[in-house]
């Protein structure tokens, strides 16, 4: 039987299981060139087996990518979590917004408590985030959040650089 998954906020978001309703604004996501760092883009089925595999990793493995949701709208604005498919490096953050919700900070509050997450309530010692060298923005993400590169690697037919995130005694705690 399957354990319940948690839900956090933050002083925006709530991280949330996901819902049937998130696949409409998951397929736009999917559909935009922004995906490429995701496995995009691509049509509305493969866009379907890709949202799916986030609750199936719940399954698998015990944690997974939270759906995002905007508090004072109730709108879904994207995704962040916890990530570690079979053949991954390690454990990573990741997060991923869909269209027309970036630049509000979005990204980095969401990873961030995802990441205490991962520490204070599924046991993580480490973690990483993997992001293909030409994505800026999600590059300042990792940034802001303290992680540190450590290295280059190939990643989807490109480049990605792995960075290392702060250790969880080195994290700012929850309210």
């Amino acid at each position: 039987m399957l354990a319940a998954i948690p839900s956090f906020e933050t002083a925006r978001l709530r991280l949330r299981p996901f819902t049937e309703a998130d696949f409409e604004p998951m397929a736009a996501f999917f559909a935009s060139p922004v995906s490429a760092s995701y496995g995009g883009p691509c049509d509305r089925v493969e866009a379907w087996r890709k949202f799916a595999v986030y609750s199936g990793h719940w399954a698998l493995r015990g944690y997974g990518p939270w759906a995002l949701e905007d508090k004072a709208s109730g709108a879904y604005v994207g995704l962040a979590g916890l990530w570690f498919p079979e053949g991954w490096i390690e454990p990573e953050i990741t997060w991923a917004l869909v269209p027309g919700q970036h630049g509000k900070g979005y990204a980095t509050e969401a990873a961030q408590r995802a990441l205490q997450a991962a520490y204070q309530h599924f046991g993580w010692t480490t973690a990483v985030s993997v992001i293909a060298t030409d994505n800026a923005a999600s590059l300042a993400v990792a940034q802001r959040l303290g992680a540190t590169r450590e290295r280059t690697i190939p990643f989807r037919g490109q480049q990605a650089h792995v960075y290392r995130h702060k250790a969880a005694q080195d994290l700012p705690s929850t309210r």
